[in-house]
């Protein structure tokens, strides 16, 4: 890395997070949680505004850095902002709201400030709830909303961008990680050294965007839920046998890649990063970063990572997440890119998951029976994709399956939970296999431009996999090959 490089890194790292080993309370950290002590302040201050509300938030994480005192103005302006302070330490504690929301990744590697949504997602409060402010606030003065991209996402991807501009793009983002227990989650371990705009940011980042851009565009008539309801619909909705998410018309967590991608993509993103590191240089007085050269390019190249990892490809739930067992002995790596993608359904489970909980517990099933009953390492499919709105992480891109008996070397297994033999999957379902996750695949360079696609009985006579009726639909698709 350059001497510019090291430098800029440590200037925007003062932006979002610190780096420290400070031992800590522990206190679960999920999405339900957060919303019920949200409820608590709600409930023993009626009448509160929700702007008010997710301003003492802000002030309680401290978040009134001059960029947003630009966008936003102080958290502390309401004349209800002491009360509130009040209600905190009385409804749970300070200490509660500040840990919750305050984003820092530790020198360990555990990322804070992020908690478990519904969905099995991770998300960073901060962004989700500057875009919420700054949604509310427009709505609130009926004005246009202001900095509701600067603030979830463009200013962070604009600072990740540089700060690691002489690494290759798709390492000036992320990582995932996971969690130490889905059921009582309080550590997040991040799975290699942490970029500015960790997964879990962007992810709230997404969040705030839309759930921004939703206030802001309700009807002047119309007053807005309160943020525990806000929170409460996007990520804590029930869905129905049928047609999973099909049927959904209103805005939820899992879909937000796509959603978010329908907001921001009409906009010209280079230009609106470029102008937020502008308006962050004049506002902390370091216009002299805006003189280097290489900035437009960092920014560009950056934001076609964004775009193929982000909005292009499906969000894979990784291995940790779902509690898969260890692979047994050591995976063997394939040679990519390869030429087919097959085509499975699970047949059991046979029917559609519908939620994280239950398509989490479906893979562990899978697992258990391919390495007990089958005797196999692992569980065999590359991939499995669920009603919920997610892809589940198998064996992945780099490993060799077990799925498609003499092939598995020269295709990746593909497999949605359910039996098709007479219906077919939601067609939300069906397009995260069908254009989502092979455009994922050939972008990443996992699959070969000209791949085929067949179903699992074309490659092997002792299956009518992947059911009738998916088969039959999969004939249509683009790619598919006799």
């Amino acid at each position: 890395m350059t001497l510019f490089g090291r430098c800029f890194f440590v200037l925007a790292s003062c932006y979002f997070f610190t780096v420290y080993s400070r031992q800590r309370a522990f206190h679960l950290r999920n999405m339900e949680r957060f919303i019920r002590a949200v409820e608590k302040v709600e409930d023993s201050n009626l009448g509160l505004s929700p702007l008010a509300v997710v301003r003492a938030l802000r002030r309680a994480a401290g978040h009134d850095d001059v960029m947003t005192i630009h966008y936003l103005g102080v958290s502390n302006n309401d004349t209800d902002a002491e009360v509130l302070e009040t209600a905190f330490l009385n409804a749970t504690s300070f200490s509660f709201f500040d840990k919750a929301i305050h984003h820092i990744v530790t020198n360990y590697g555990e990322e804070r400030g992020v908690v478990l949504a519904p969905d099995g997602t991770t998300v960073a409060l901060a962004p989700l709830l500057l875009g919420i402010e700054s949604g509310l606030k427009a709505k609130a003065e009926a004005t246009a909303a202001e900095g509701i991209f600067s603030l979830t996402l463009g200013r962070t991807l604009g600072l990740s961008f540089l700060s690691l501009k002489d690494f290759p793009p798709s390492f000036r983002l992320g990582p995932n990680g996971c969690w130490d227990s889905v059921d009582r989650p309080q550590l997040f371990k991040l799975s290699r050294p942490a970029t500015l705009a960790t997964d879990a940011v962007i992810t709230g980042g997404m969040d705030g965007a839309i759930l921004g851009v939703d206030l802001s565009s309700l009807p002047a008539s119309e007053e807005p839920p309160a943020l525990s309801g806000v929170l409460k619909g996007y990520y804590s909705f029930v869905l129905r046998e049928g047609r999973g998410l099909d049927t959904v018309t209103r805005h939820v967590s899992p879909r937000r890649r796509e959603i978010s991608r329908s907001i921001l993509e009409p906009l010209d993103l280079h230009s609106q990063v470029m102008e937020t590191l502008a308006l962050v240089w004049r506002l902390e007085k370091t216009e002299w970063i805006g003189f280097d050269t290489g900035v437009a390019e960092a920014v560009k190249s950056g934001l076609e990572a964004f775009v193929h990892k982000y909005w292009d490809c499906p969000q894979i739930i990784p291995r940790c997440q779902w509690r898969a067992k260890a692979h047994r002995g050591t995976p063997i790596p394939l040679s990519v890119p390869l030429q087919f993608l097959y085509v499975h359904h699970t047949y059991e489970p046979s029917s559609p998951c519908l939620s994280f909980p239950n398509c989490s517990r479906d893979m562990r099933a899978m697992q258990r029976f391919h390495q007990e009953d089958r005797g196999w390492d692992d569980i065999g499919y590359s991939f499995v994709v669920g009603s919920d709105g997610y892809v589940y992480e198998g064996r992945g891109w780099k490993h060799l399956g077990r799925h498609t008996k003499g092939h598995n070397a020269i295709g990746y297994g593909v497999s949605i939970i359910g039996n098709y033999t007479a219906t077919l999957p939601s067609r939300h379902a069906a397009d995260l296999l069908r254009r989502r996750l092979v455009r994922c695949a050939v972008d990443g360079g996992w699959l070969a431009a000209n791949f085929t696609i067949q179903g699992h009985r074309q490659a092997a006579n002792y299956t009518s996999c992947p059911g009738d009726a998916l088969f039959s639909e999969i004939r249509g698709w683009e790619h598919f090959g006799e």
